[in-house]
């Protein structure tokens, strides 16, 4: 996509033909949504198949009006400076989704005495029914208010890093434009780049402190109110983590203190010498530490897209096939603009049971890994879209980051469509450090947050101290902070997740050490390691966490016992 608008849905037509939704009915309309669910709602259920018909008529309606709310927010994404666009997607928050978290529990109670009078087949619905008897019990009606609230303040942080723009070298620029100077060799002007994009982000400072007070606020009321002690507890219950505990974070966190951060500090100390550097600065980490211009893969979009093609086709003829359709639908708005809201993202239209990639690329080496990433979310979305439950064409989160993690370094050896082998070595280089600073950084806000959530009482002081205080843990001393006390301490509000989704965080740490024993095995045997993985993305949502794992041939665990190893790997190939 080359517009400064969202792309045009229009031409994208359902999966298959709607048999209980109408087709000319409009989804943000709730005097039109509540006769369907309530239709629903009073359906007699008399036999095994009846309960399964009546499943994939419910799957219909939710997947409907998903991709209604998925194309407000694409477009609200796309240019967060239009009000209309903004007001469109508040509106489905405030009239829709409280309607639909309503009826949608009252539909998990009626498919729960049902299923036990007509016994569906355990093995198809165990990870289905499991799911639906922990939202019964979450549910609490007085929390829908204060969840469509909490929904509103993250669109209002979306809203305010997207409008943040520098007037920088003469040209007014986004704050994933900035990014790119950081590339240059020109020390100074790294350095202008960082301080002017830092200096934008401190002046939404406050704002932002203050929403995020009352996010938590809104947060702890409704754990509360669910019946838990604390937030935490009560997400890792809504996010189905059933494999794991906050235990197992922790120790995930002990363990990259212990086997990463020294990694993570020898790279570092490597990079100061090549340097010739007394300390490192902030602006001192993306550059190339021996002075060689950015890494530039492509100049535009096109190009950027073109040579991912060329890669799925060499990967894996189906891969190819499923990328170019998605190019050719539209279904890429990839180039930063003033007004986009940042990052990248892959969401489903679970109507059209089709992939959307959004992101920021400006032409460096980050956005060929970013799309690579999100390219492996889409294969996902398109591997298991023919389920009936649209509960099963998506994945536990653990597993789908394996997906997307997972193809960056399945797709890796096939980076010289876009670099002579110097340029292809040296991207290599760089992604493998980056991997490394990906499992500490995960550790760093993992831990953050569980801070957040067991301390909820705290001020913006003691969360400011608390944040420096964990990022020393893991290694943020390693850089020279001196004369960025602010800069520094308010880094972490650059990280959406924490205001947006809350403790959904951990899950890249989890996946890239499963992405790490998938390319470890692809070493050995690709053609095997491919065919795992395709395989274990069919399955969706459909099993258990661990079993996903063990069909992609990889095992479901993050402890020393498997990190340990891994760490060996990473080494070999980083040459430290």
């Amino acid at each position: 996509m080359n517009t400064a608008t969202s792309p045009d849905f229009t031409h994208i037509g359902p999966y298959q033909p709607r048999y209980f939704v109408p087709g000319q009915a409009d989804l943000t309309v709730p005097g039109q949504v509540r006769p369907l669910f309530q239709v629903l709602l009073d359906r007699t259920i008399d036999s095994s198949r009846a309960l399964q018909d009546w499943l994939r008529e419910r799957s219909e309606l939710e997947a409907a009006l998903s991709q209604t709310g998925t194309i407000l927010y694409i477009r609200m994404t796309c240019q967060t400076d239009d009000p209309a666009r903004t007001r469109a997607y508040q509106h489905f928050i405030e009239t829709i989704q409280p309607v639909v978290k309503v009826f949608n529990d009252q539909l998990n109670k009626k498919y729960v005495a049902e299923q036990a009078r007509w016994q569906l087949d355990p093995k198809r619905y165990e990870v289905y029914t499991r799911a639906l008897h922990a939202d019964i019990e979450l549910f609490r009606e007085e929390n829908v208010v204060m969840e469509t609230e909490a929904d509103l303040l993250t669109q209002e942080y979306q809203t305010t890093i997207g409008a943040m723009t520098v007037v920088f070298e003469g040209k007014e620029r986004t704050l994933p434009e900035m990014g790119k100077f950081l590339h240059e060799p020109a020390r100074g002007l790294r350095e202008r780049a960082w301080r002017s994009a830092a200096r934008r982000r401190l002046d939404d400072r406050g704002a932002l402190e203050q929403l995020f007070g009352r996010l938590i606020s809104l947060r702890v009321k409704i754990a509360e109110n669910a019946g838990f002690s604390n937030f935490r507890d009560y997400k890792f219950r809504a996010l189905h983590r059933f494999d794991y505990t906050p235990k197992d974070c922790k120790q995930y966190h002990a363990s990259i203190e212990e086997l990463l951060v020294p990694l993570w500090r020898q790279i570092l100390e490597k990079r100061r010498e090549h340097m010739k550097l007394k300390k490192l600065r902030p602006w001192d980490i993306a550059v190339d530490s021996l002075g060689r211009p950015p890494l530039r893969p492509f100049q535009k979009v096109n190009e950027l897209m073109d040579g991912c093609s060329k890669i799925f086709n060499r990967l894996d003829p189906e891969l190819g096939r499923q990328f170019s359709e998605m190019v050719v639908a539209g279904l890429l708005d990839l180039e930063s603009r003033k007004g986009k809201a940042p990052g990248g993202y892959q969401s489903t239209l679970n109507e059209a049971r089709k992939p959307f990639i959004f992101m920021n690329a400006v032409g460096v080496d980050d956005d060929l890994r970013t799309l690579l990433h999100e390219a492996g979310h889409a294969f996902h979305a398109l591997a298991c879209a023919s389920d009936s439950l649209l509960d099963y064409r998506h994945g536990p989160m653990e597993f789908n980051e394996v997906a997307s993690m997972g193809m960056e370094l399945l797709a890796d050896p096939q980076i010289s469509v876009f670099y002579g082998p110097q340029d292809e070595q040296r991207s290599r280089s760089e992604h493998w450090e980056g991997i490394v600073l990906t499992l500490v950084w995960v550790a760093v806000i993992d831990a953050f947050q569980h801070w957040i959530y067991e301390h909820p009482q705290h001020n913006s002081a003691q969360r400011k101290d608390a944040w420096l205080a964990i990022h020393e843990r893991f290694g943020g001393n390693f850089l020279d902070w001196e004369g960025l006390d602010d800069e520094h301490a308010f880094l972490w509000h650059r990280q959406l997740h924490i205001f947006e989704v809350p403790f959904y965080y951990i899950e890249y740490g989890i996946a890239q050490l499963g992405a790490l024993q998938l390319w470890n095995n692809a070493r050995n045997d690709p053609k095997t390691a491919l065919a795992n993985y395709k395989k274990a993305l069919a399955l969706g949502g459909s099993r258990h966490l661990p079993e996903l794992f063990e069909t992609a041939g990889i095992k479901f665990d993050f402890s020393q016992k498997t990190i340990a190893p891994l760490v060996e790997v990473m080494k070999q190939q980083i040459g430290v």
